[in-house]
């Protein structure tokens, strides 16, 4: 009888410590949820890398500071950078990066042979015309306001576009990039120091809708860590300044 009772007893136990465990992960998947709608500022960020639980031990050896992690976007607008650039096809990039490009893009064509560059360097004066040519023809039947917050969902203001840096491409056949070939390009751009760099699902950290083109230079080992435990630039910006990389 006692055995029986002492039974039940650790059932019980084991009961109540899988009810709390439950409560615990919708609790902390709860405020995940609510915090996504804050802003994003670095503290935040900060706060979001510890969250994720990623190990830091694997980190490369790396700093916010290295050229290629440059963050541009609209909360760090970039002045006007000249870089040293490199004719690609129809494109230029940073002369820094231009064979992992040529590489990059090879790659891409033995998957499918329509790939092509279709932008790469942009001076902030061709992004300020680019910009204000798509606000001209968001506006018809928009308030101001209204085509800003439109606009601003596929191209970025002056100065937080990561083609003034030199580091990033758009890279699609002409006709529009196919999930199954965009899925198949972005797994193996790592390997060349590119990611992608506005994924679905992360719209809320980058500012920026998906997008299957556009691809950002960050180095090959930050490309494979970060494609690894899924992470966008900012996220892994933030988890390196909390290592004190």
């Amino acid at each position: 009888m006692r055995r029986g009772h002492h039974e039940r007893r650790k059932k019980l136990s084991l009961f109540r410590l899988i009810n709390r465990l439950l409560f615990l992960g919708i609790g902390i998947s709860l405020l995940f949820a609510l915090l996504r709608f804050q802003d994003m500022d670095e503290d935040f960020l900060t706060f979001i890398s510890r969250g994720l639980g990623v190990w830091t031990s694997d980190l490369p050896k790396v700093s916010v500071d290295d050229w290629e992690l440059i963050l541009v976007n609209r909360s760090h607008l970039q002045e006007e950078s000249h870089p040293k650039l490199t004719q690609i096809d129809d494109i230029q990039v940073d002369s820094r990066i231009a064979e992992n490009t040529r590489q990059f893009l090879a790659a891409a064509r033995a998957i499918a042979p329509g790939e092509t560059l279709i932008s790469g360097y942009r001076s902030r004066a061709e992004q300020t015309e680019l910009y204000e040519e798509a606000l001209a023809l968001a506006e018809e039947g928009l308030s101001r306001q209204e085509a800003e917050q439109e606009v601003q969902k596929r191209i970025q203001l002056p100065g937080a576009s990561e083609h003034q840096t030199g580091l990033a491409i758009d890279m699609s056949e002409p006709e529009g990039q196919n999930d199954e070939v965009a899925n198949k390009i972005a797994e193996i751009a790592p390997k060349y120091g590119f990611i992608l760099r506005y994924p679905e699902g992360k719209s809320d950290i980058t500012g920026v809708n998906f997008e299957n083109w556009h691809y950002r230079y960050v180095g090959v080992e930050s490309a494979q860590y970060m494609q690894k435990h899924h992470l966008v630039l900012e996220e892994y910006l933030a988890l390196l300044k909390e290592s004190a990389r």
